[in-house]
């Protein structure tokens, strides 16, 4: 049987490079792509048929700053496949860069908290029931959920309705993706210690790819990313490197064996800040998570 491998935002930097990487090493993993443009999911299709030779590749259509639409992918996949998922990689997201004016979703919340966090919550939850036995749940993270802050600055959890319904300061923050970030990793693990509180076989971990010279950060230049490797090496991730570590994740079965560990751009899990332990928040972000997608 094959193995099904969903992954988020695979047009593009890291999940693409991933999707090709899994693809590339066997032909018993099924890929299915969910992206926000249809036109551009088709070429990328197209692409990586082409480069692996995997035919057993599918897009399909999600936004996940959409709850709408998220629920919609989920049931075109039991409609379409309905196969058991080995792996869910909850990896689309958009940074906070150059985002000085307040955005929303569709469903009122700020873009941000909406896009890296929330449905991807949505997602998983609704999907769970769909993993299989021994199934893998990656959520692309980041060490900015501990930022570098300036003087002055201080970094705690405000809660998630202050984030998910920012007033007029806090929604041009640029802290604001160092929050979704900190979600990312309260949501899974939070969802580790459900999944081990219901004997579940299924993992969730995190995994962070470092800062990479990809699209996320839009308006940036080669200048930028020199400083970033040079100044501060321990926050810089290089792509290749990156998609090599996420996708032996996936496809090597002698690596994961429990949940909650955060994959610092290797197979190598390391500590996260004191911060994103803290139990209370990450009950707190998942019962207003689920009182939001209204589970």
């Amino acid at each position: 049987m094959l193995k099904t491998v969903i992954i988020t935002g695979a047009t593009s930097g890291l999940g693409f490079q991933t999707a090709k990487k899994i693809a590339k090493h066997s032909k018993d993993f099924h890929l299915v792509l969910p992206c926000r443009n249809s036109d551009k999911g088709e070429d990328v299709k197209s692409e990586l048929i082409n480069e692996t030779g995997n035919q057993n590749i599918d897009m399909a259509t999600i936004d996940t700053s959409s709850l709408r639409s998220v629920r919609a992918f989920v049931e075109e996949y039991k409609t379409r496949f309905n196969t058991p998922i080995y792996a869910l990689l909850c990896n689309a997201g958009i940074s906070g860069f150059g985002r000085d004016k307040k955005e929303l979703s569709e469903d009122g919340f700020d873009i941000l908290f909406a896009t890296n966090h929330l449905g991807h919550f949505l997602l998983t939850n609704l999907l769970l029931p769909l993993m299989s036995p021994n199934g893998k749940i990656l959520a692309t993270a980041s060490d900015m959920h501990s930022p570098m802050l300036k003087e002055g600055e201080t970094f705690e959890w405000l809660g998630t309705e202050a984030i998910a319904h920012p007033d007029d300061q806090m929604a041009v923050n640029p802290l604001r993706y160092s929050y979704s970030k900190l979600c990312n990793i309260y949501f899974i693990y939070e969802l580790a210690r459900r999944l081990k509180e219901q004997k579940s076989t299924v993992t969730a971990n995190a995994f962070n790819p470092g800062l990479m010279k990809t699209h996320l950060v839009k308006g940036t230049n080669e200048e930028f990313y020199e400083f970033i490797r040079k100044q501060v090496p321990e926050r810089y991730g290089d792509l290749e490197n990156s998609s090599s570590a996420l996708a032996e994740l996936v496809y090597n079965d002698d690596i994961i064996f429990s949940s909650k560990h955060f994959y610092d751009r290797s197979t190598r899990p390391c500590f996260t800040s004191e911060l994103s332990y803290n139990e209370e928040n990450a009950k707190e972000l998942w019962d207003m998570s689920a009182k939001y997608c209204g589970l």
